[in-house]
């Protein structure tokens, strides 16, 4: 038995290849196929079924292209109805790979069809569960992004994942290897652990939703407390899982085209195609085209592209680290961007070479910024870290407009008006500064190295307030305000 997780950190992600008796299965795929390929083809396997835990709404699964390459069956398990083949399983069916059986178990509540898969070892004995996004290390998924269904609330799915915790899961060994499709990062729960697998028993005594004693009433009122709006990406990466998508084959090799300036500048021109600079923040700062948005390649990528561009159609077109193309488009087909039509050969330096303009944005450091405040304390700080990191402390006097809902909250700016801008390390102002200064905001200064250099300084700040002291109340009306 032999049995690989594959975790994708940009996405907090786990994958997972299971081969017995050369038989293979792969639990929850990412979009491109090529490492699942080399796996099988390193040991002479044959991919006999691809199991989805549930249609995913944080990433587009390479499911399909998978199956159409290897002749593998898609299974999901009940109420999972597609637009493509797939064997639905029943709950408690079992299927054979090799000399291992898996189980299947319908775990509902983070959504309708979510089906966790027990996995029993040569000897029969329960061995394993990926348990999707049923069940985290330290959390339970969230019970409000699954595709629409008549007139189901989240608190009806809450109650749904209660009893399936319950009646499926929590009976299980203690000894039993507990492998989720998701760790600390994901936004398809509240409070994830950093680690990536551990054990059933160790859940039943930390994590909150396994509590003993536990009632229904209580465990909806936990988990649907304190939910944020999802990324608007979500639903449309849920519904892409359920209806299919084109090739990422061909995504691929339309998007790793590469640009002259005077090209790249025609596709900005007569497709509208937005400009997404995926360099390091430093080097954005120092040099851009003008009106292209920043979001590095080296941060949060796919999550920050899925909450601010809104249309998964939209013609992009890219500007990269150096060699790093490819990666580049690959993440963007990740969460369904596909429309990706070239990057800039040579980047930045092939747009100046061609006498083309370039844009800055200026940056102070967090004890020169002590001075000024020092002289003058009607200076605008604007704080685009989420609001649970604000509420925990923050520069006196500053206004938070968090990222995801910047947006949303531009018209509370003046663009005659100079803002420092900062989160906690640098790369989130830095794409505030981008997206503001796109929309004619010319007066920014980002504040280098953000909180971190700020908590060190003289700047004036609120008291720190422990995060898990914060009522729920404060908590809800922190969001409410900027949502």
């Amino acid at each position: 038995m032999k049995i690989e997780q594959i975790y994708t950190g940009c996405l907090a992600q786990g994958a997972y290849y299971i081969e017995s008796e050369g038989e293979a299965v792969i639990i929850d795929p990412l979009r491109e196929t090529q490492p699942y390929l080399e796996r099988l083809a390193e040991s002479g396997a044959q991919l006999k079924y691809i199991f989805e835990t549930h249609f995913h709404a944080d990433f587009v699964s390479g499911h399909l292209d998978l199956a159409q390459k290897t002749g593998a069956t898609i299974v999901y398990g009940p109420n999972a109805s597609t637009d493509y083949d797939i064997h639905q399983a029943t709950d408690g069916e079992v299927l054979q790979v090799g000399k291992l059986a898996f189980k299947v178990l319908h775990t509902p509540g983070h959504t309708m069809e979510s089906t966790t898969y027990l996995l029993q070892n040569e000897q029969g004995e329960d061995y394993a569960i990926f348990t999707g996004d049923t069940l985290f290390l330290g959390d339970v998924g969230r019970p409000d992004l699954a595709i629409k269904q008549g007139s189901i609330t989240k608190e009806d799915l809450a109650g749904m994942l209660y009893d399936s915790l319950r009646e499926k899961i929590m009976p299980l060994a203690d000894h039993v290897i507990v492998y989720p499709a998701h760790g600390a990062g994901s936004a398809c729960g509240k409070n994830l652990s950093t680690d990536t697998w551990g054990y059933l028993g160790d859940q039943k005594k930390s994590n909150y939703a396994l509590r003993a004693n536990m009632t229904k009433a209580e465990f909806i009122t936990e988990v649907t407390a304190g939910l944020t709006p999802p990324p608007q990406y979500f639903a449309k990466n849920a519904m892409l899982n359920k209806t299919g998508y084109g090739s990422f084959d061909q995504v691929l090799q339309r998007g790793s085209v590469a640009l002259d300036a005077d090209t790249f500048e025609q596709l900005v021109e007569s497709e509208e195609a937005l400009m997404l600079d995926t360099r390091h923040q430093d080097e954005f700062a120092k040099a851009h085209i003008p009106n292209s948005i920043f979001i590095g390649i080296d941060g949060s990528f796919a999550p920050w592209v899925g909450a601010l561009i809104k249309d998964l159609a939209q013609p992009i077109v890219l500007i990269t680290p150096e060699g790093r193309a490819e990666e580049v488009v690959t993440r963007l087909a990740r969460v369904g961007y596909d429309n990706t039509l070239g990057y800039l050969e040579g980047g930045i330096e092939t747009w100046k070479a061609a006498g083309k303009e370039v844009d800055q944005v200026g940056s102070i450091l967090a004890e020169d910024l002590a001075k000024k405040l020092a002289n003058d304390s009607t200076l605008e700080i604007v704080d685009v870290r989420k609001p649970t990191e604000f509420l925990a402390q923050h520069v006196v006097g500053a206004t938070n407009l968090p990222l995801d809902y910047l947006n949303k909250n531009m018209d509370r700016l003046d663009r005659q008006q100079t803002y420092y801008l900062h989160c906690l390390g640098g790369y989130r102002s830095m794409i505030a500064a981008s997206i503001l200064q796109a929309r004619g905001f010319r007066n920014l200064v980002d504040i280098k190295l953000g909180w971190r250099a700020i908590e060190a300084s003289a700047i004036p700040k609120t008291d720190y307030a422990c995060p898990t002291g914060m009522t729920q109340e404060a908590i809800d009306a922190a969001v409410a305000a900027v949502i």
